[in-house]
């Protein structure tokens, strides 16, 4: 393995025809190269995707109302209607499968009017109202203060908890907002929290650093609008699927708002389980295209090594024949032309992957210190395990792309080896 005869003898096959050398090695450069690069990107492009589900409860549905499509016991269709509490209280006393229930009640997005003075100040935020089960659906950072509670809930406080850009936008640099006032609608809430999200890209209605929240009802009784629920989260139990558990809370008010069972329109929502396996199934499509894209062009350049091997061993035949006709055994032909065909696939190779790997380094490094956030791309690499892989493969091939030539040359009887041209 470490004979020094035997690496000068490669080094000087290998140099004799420098351009040929070059191009077959570049085959294999570019084939190690593509699947590195590709691999690391689809793996930016997943990290990005499945950071949009980090730290949301990904066992959980979110459910709204639509207008009917259906007519049903006497009532139109195109009929407009409204969860209420009573059907929220009904989801948790009739369905057993449900670990937490957040309904939200959410008047104001924060793409209209002003809806929130301070002083001189006017702005326009997405207004919630929710329970305090909603933070633990979707967790929040809370940087000053606290979150709403219980008895928030239970006493109808006028508190407020607001996202770190309303505290930027109404508040002097260095102001602290626990304990001041907004006037919300008119009506004025005092701040007991400033929260940043966790995780920015699950959106309703509005940019979460950009809402406030208020206690669920609190905003139902200051602003008159009875026992309206515009929407809810819901998550199933351990063991319980979170389809089933989406199903059976639309039955139940389809049932409680004479709401047609085959009406489908009446309903909007989207399961998030549902979604997250979807995307895992999208991913495990992409790197599996990305394994047989990537080896193929790989294995094109494998088999333009035999290629070139088959006309090298042509070339050397007379050598070759001295060779055996001086004593060397076929292992010993058969181990010189596969170590030429290994050193050629594994060094460009290995270098192939160590110009994907800074390549992909680079562009992480780039989107780090990037002002903008990179939202759909994030984290580029590869794993250890599959460099690991990658090198493996690289040995076999080319194993197998000098293994040809070297089984032909051995088959050339010495005389006739040595009469060639």
């Amino acid at each position: 393995m470490f004979d020094r005869d035997r690496w000068q003898e490669i080094y000087s096959t290998l140099k004799s025809n420098k351009l040929r050398t070059f191009m077959t090695a570049f085959g294999v450069f570019w084939g190690i190269f593509m699947l590195i690069v590709m691999m690391g990107s689809g793996n930016g492009l997943s990290n990005a995707i499945f950071d949009g589900f980090q730290d949301f409860a990904t066992n959980s549905a979110f459910i709204w109302t639509r207008t009917t499509s259906m007519p049903y016991k006497g009532l139109p269709r195109g009929r407009r209607w409204l969860f209420d509490n009573d059907d929220m209280k009904a989801l948790k006393d009739n369905i057993p499968e449900i670990d937490l229930l957040a309904p939200r009640v959410q008047p104001w997005s924060g793409d209209g009017g002003n809806n929130v003075v301070r002083g001189i100040k006017t702005a326009s935020y997405t207004i919630y109202g929710d329970y305090p089960d909603f933070f633990r659906i979707d967790p929040v950072d809370m940087i000053a203060g606290r979150e709403i509670n219980d008895i928030d809930i239970a006493e109808n406080r006028k508190v407020a908890v607001i996202g770190n850009r309303v505290r930027d936008e109404m508040f002097k640099p260095g102001e602290d907002p626990i304990g001041e006032y907004l006037r919300i609608k008119g009506v004025y809430f005092q701040v007991v929290g400033v929260f940043e999200p966790k995780n920015k890209n699950m959106n309703f209605g509005g940019e979460k650093d950009q809402t406030i929240i208020l206690p669920f009802t609190s905003l139902q009784i200051a602003y008159n609008l009875g026992d309206q629920v515009h929407y809810f989260a819901v998550t199933a139990k351990k063991g319980h699927s979170v389809a089933k558990l989406e199903e059976s809370c639309k039955q139940l008010i389809a049932e409680r708002n004479k709401i047609h069972p085959d009406d489908k329109q009446a309903f909007g929502g989207f399961n998030l389980d549902t979604e997250f396996r979807k995307m895992s199934g999208l991913f495990t499509g992409i790197r599996i295209l990305i394994w047989i894209v990537g080896t193929g062009t790989l294995l094109a350049g494998v088999i333009g090594v035999s290629n070139i091997m088959l006309i090298v061993i042509k070339e050397r035949t007379k050598e070759i024949g001295i060779q055996r006709s001086i004593g060397a055994t076929p292992w010993r032909i058969i181990n010189q032309i596969i170590s030429e065909s290994v050193v050629l696939t594994a060094v460009s190779g290995m270098f192939g992957m160590a110009i994907g790997v800074f390549l992909l380094e680079l562009i992480n490094r780039q989107i780090q210190n990037s002002s903008s956030e990179a939202e759909m791309f994030k984290n580029p690499g590869v794993d250890f395990n599959v460099g690991v892989t990658a090198l493996i493969i690289l040995i076999i091939a080319g194993i197998f792309a000098g293994f040809i030539p070297a089984y032909k040359a051995v088959k050339v009887k010495p005389v006739e080896a040595l009469r060639a041209d």
